[in-house]
């Protein structure tokens, strides 16, 4: 946008390129040869299959993806449900409280993950709230984490959007909740949308605090993934972190089509 001349705009076309190819594509795309390779002795892989694909598909392997994909579901609903509701109390709530809010709901992103999985696991590993050893825990951690994202996604928006819509149908009778069922949310429909889409990607990917509180019935797919690097399964880890990749980016896309929708209305 800010270059003028041809040369000019191929040469930062050509950077670009190249830093995301390095950055993005190559990493990919080498994780994805080694998930086809039977062996990787040259420069090149060999042996391609979809061996290390089957048995990723299989026994633990398999059941570690739908806790992954049900752990992300559960607490990118959670996340999404207590940010937005956080984010319109702060936008009725004086000055300071805001910023209390605020600081208070991006604190887990200020600290490393293992912290906040240590803090939940001393938490809640004793009565009345005993959840250590139960999938609940995971998921709870999992929603600290991405808490923070969908209340910034939920206050940005808000901040955006235009009072004159919710002045209008006050003037015209409707009562708060019919003002917030019939006009705010619907008007957030696509912040919403990308808000569950963060969320949802973060907790797929989330290891650091997940390997502070899973209970051995409950192992998501990227700890799977580390157990398997550490023992040397590279290739098996590969068609993990493969399968991982797409089964988030197909859960991005349907949430994307559906964010569109709602923005087309």
């Amino acid at each position: 946008m800010l270059v003028w001349t041809r040369t000019g705009k191929a040469v930062v076309l050509t950077v670009f390129g190249l830093v995301l190819t390095v950055v993005f594509i190559a990493p990919i795309a080498t994780v994805v040869a080694a998930a086809l390779a039977g062996s990787w002795t040259g420069p090149l892989p060999s042996n391609l299959g979809f061996a290390n694909f089957s048995q990723a598909l299989t026994g633990d392997d398999a059941a570690s993806l739908s806790v992954s994909l049900q752990t992300a579901l559960l607490a990118g609903a959670l996340a999404l449900i207590l940010g937005t509701w956080a984010a319109l109390a702060a936008r009725e709530a004086p000055g300071w409280c805001r910023r209390v809010t605020d600081a208070v709901f991006h604190l887990p992103v200020a600290v490393p993950s293992v912290a906040i999985g240590l803090g939940v696991l001393i938490a809640f590993n004793e009565r009345p709230l005993l959840l250590g050893g139960t999938k609940w825990i995971v998921i709870l951690a999992h929603t600290v984490l991405v808490l923070a994202y969908a209340f910034s996604a939920v206050s940005a928006a808000l901040d955006r959007l235009d009072p004159g819509y919710r002045q209008a149908a006050e003037s015209l009778g409707a009562g708060p909740v019919r003002v917030l069922c019939q006009v705010t949310l619907p008007l957030l429909l696509p912040a919403l949308g990308a808000a569950a889409g963060l969320s949802i990607a973060l907790s797929m990917g989330e290891l650091g605090a997940t390997i502070m509180v899973y209970p051995a019935t409950w192992r998501t797919l990227p700890v799977t993934i580390f157990g398997q690097t550490d023992r040397g399964e590279i290739f098996t880890a590969a068609a993990s972190t493969s399968l991982l990749v797409l089964v988030t980016l197909v859960s991005l896309v349907l949430l994307g089509r559906l964010r569109g929708r709602a923005a087309v209305r």
